[in-house]
């Protein structure tokens, strides 16, 4: 019976620190994703935001073409 309650407590002392170490290999892990993963969004919009610039430019120099006066107006508006 020592025997076996030797087993038991081997096996149960060696799973709890096998699952603390999966545990803590796990989030070290997900740490590291997020922080990659933000760069490249941050990269992602600020090249959107560059595009969104572009056509902005290009919106107002078509209604300054074919509107003049139209910031006067939408200033007076506001």
């Amino acid at each position: 019976m020592d025997f076996f309650e030797f087993v038991i407590s081997l096996i149960t002392v060696g799973g709890i620190f096998v699952t603390i170490w999966v545990v803590l290999l796990y989030r070290r892990k997900e740490k590291k994703i997020p922080a990659a993963a933000r760069a490249y969004e941050l990269s992602e919009l600020s090249a959107m935001a560059d595009t969104m610039n572009r056509r902005i430019d290009t919106l107002e120099s078509i209604l300054d073409s074919e509107v003049p006066g139209w910031r006067d107006q939408h200033e007076q508006k506001h």
